[in-house]
């Protein structure tokens, strides 16, 4: 027997992704509270106890949404840790590359980044947390010769997040700039500084 919230085979795991992509993109245009289960299952055309097999509430699907958006992200930070042994040539292409691909990752999953990034409750403690795991990948690689060693790396983790959070909102999500550009942008003005 399935255990609420999961429903056995590949027809229950589609119609449960179902529910989930239409959730995050009604929680993303209109808000947590004016989002009706109601609205959730006619879109995807199921009953409304057929909801219940998947998810227990409102606020479960909602925080699954909240879940998988943090797990994706705090990944693809971990990931962009800089191996040692790099060419300090490559280094502005490395990490460009790595936040390029938290920025595509926006750009893919527009609505679970309005979710997760802007209107949950946890949103400060997950861009908290993506801070602390940024300083801590900063700090190994500023041991590993690739930064100098008077650079205060939760002032600059910190910065970068800030950095991310805004441009995401401003022109991301709006569509008006690449996901490559914004990166470039960023790496370009951390390396080199604003002096010509």
């Amino acid at each position: 027997m399935a255990k609420r919230g999961r429903k056995k085979g590949a027809n229950g795991e589609k119609r449960r992704s179902l529910l989930l992509l239409i959730a995050a993109e009604e929680f993303s245009n209109n808000g947590y509270h004016e989002t009706k289960i109601s609205t959730i299952v006619q879109r995807a055309n199921v009953t409304q106890p057929s909801f219940y097999l998947y998810f227990q509430s409102k606020e479960a699907i909602f925080q699954e949404l909240v879940d998988i958006f943090h797990q994706k992200l705090m990944t693809l930070v971990q990931q962009s840790l800089l191996e040692t042994g790099l060419e300090k040539s490559t280094l502005e292409g490395e990490i460009t590359g790595r936040i390029t691909n938290i920025f595509t990752f926006f750009k893919e999953q527009p609505d679970l980044t309005r979710i997760g990034f802007y209107m949950a409750n946890e949103s400060r403690e997950i861009k908290s947390q993506i801070a602390s795991q940024i300083e801590q990948n900063l700090r190994e690689e500023q041991m590993n010769g690739y930064f100098r060693a008077d650079i205060d790396m939760h002032t600059v983790a910190e910065s970068l997040v800030g950095i991310i959070e805004r441009l995401t909102e401003t022109k991301l999500l709006k569509g008006l700039t690449k996901p490559e550009k914004l990166a470039n942008e960023i790496v370009r003005l951390l390396l080199y500084g604003m002096i010509s």
